[in-house]
């Protein structure tokens, strides 16, 4: 690991705490989830060694070590990422994000974002309406999720397709729809899930669905295209669009995401069953099976409908091929 910053030193005292309340123990003026960011990009060592996992059982005595980086510059600068452009005008532009990339600036993704890239692509027309880190920005893909995304190139853009996305698509053409890996066979073949979501009460990272008023509503129609042996081809178009809302729901339903580490977890079991093909793409693909395919919307200025439709990338394409020769 290499020093950034300021070096923070401490023992454990308590024994049996996670690493990231052992850590607010010892350093109480940054935040638990401060904390946690840290440990995730190596910032912290236990007995001279990194550590990653901020839900790790720390002994007593165990000393540790946070390299604490220097403040970042909170603006974002231009980097040159490749993108793949579906469509873009003075208004707007739409890009068909790859895997991997995270759309904006965040704790342990300062740079190399979606948001960088377009900087660099883009100059200064972005809209400031999403702050100094988010230009331009009207709504999110998972860093993990392939597909298609839009980003308003100014202040009239930005509030026009916000409008459009906070009405989901009730009163206008806002369409948006994914192809997903999931296990199992959903049953019925076209159905809705309807279901409110909030923060995990266990864990702050995770969504669950909840029956309480802290809930948001949200809807997900889906129908299968396609059953394999041991999973199915899902495309889901959403009513709302609520953080992992899709990965979320199809968990709760009992079927999550192929490669979903997340919402998956207990169905990691599942992979070992799958012929040695489909095995291979699997491991090789790496993350949730999701993929933004369809997005339409009315032009923010012309009030033209676009529509925008985006291939399995080769990772899920790879996936496809595999599960179907399995059968």
């Amino acid at each position: 690991m290499e020093s950034h910053g300021e070096e923070r030193v401490g023992t454990v005292e308590d024994g049996g705490l996670r690493l990231d309340r052992a850590l607010v123990g010892l350093f109480p003026d940054l935040s638990r989830a401060r904390l946690q960011d840290l440990v995730r990009a190596g910032h912290v060592t236990r007995d001279g060694g990194v550590v990653r996992d901020p839900s790790l059982k720390i002994p007593a005595g165990t000393r540790l070590v946070l390299d604490l980086p220097p403040p970042s510059d909170p603006v974002p600068e231009a980097e040159s990422v490749d993108l793949v452009i579906a469509y873009e005008d003075d208004d707007l532009i739409v890009v068909d994000k790859p895997a991997g990339l995270v759309v904006h600036p965040a704790p342990g993704h300062s740079g190399g974002t979606l948001v960088n890239a377009l900087i660099a692509h883009c100059g200064a027309s972005l809209s400031g309406v999403g702050g100094v880190r988010r230009p331009g920005i009207v709504h999110r893909l998972d860093k993990d999720t392939s597909g298609l995304i839009v980003v308003a190139k100014n202040d009239r853009a930005h509030h026009g397709l916000a409008a459009q996305f906070a009405d989901h698509g009730r009163t206008g053409p806002l369409e948006r729809a994914y192809l997903a890996f999931v296990w199992g066979s959903p049953h019925p073949a076209i159905g809705t899930i309807q279901a409110s979501l909030a923060r995990s009460r266990h864990n702050r990272e995770k969504i669950a669905v909840v029956s309480d008023e802290a809930g948001r509503d949200a809807i997900t129609h889906y129908a299968v295209i396609e059953r394999y042996a041991e999973a199915s081809l899902v495309r889901c178009k959403l009513e709302t669009g609520r953080t992992h809302q899709i990965r979320v729901h199809l968990s709760h339903r009992g079927h999550p995401l192929l490669g979903d580490g997340v919402y998956g977890a207990a169905f990691r079991t599942k992979a070992a069953r799958l012929p040695d093909e489909a095995k291979a793409a699997l491991t090789a693909l790496g993350r949730q099976a999701l993929h933004a395919e369809l997005l339409g919307f009315a032009h923010p200025r012309t009030g033209e409908t676009l529509r925008f439709e985006s291939a399995l990338p080769p990772d899920m394409a790879a996936l496809k091929a595999a599960l179907v020769t399995s059968l």
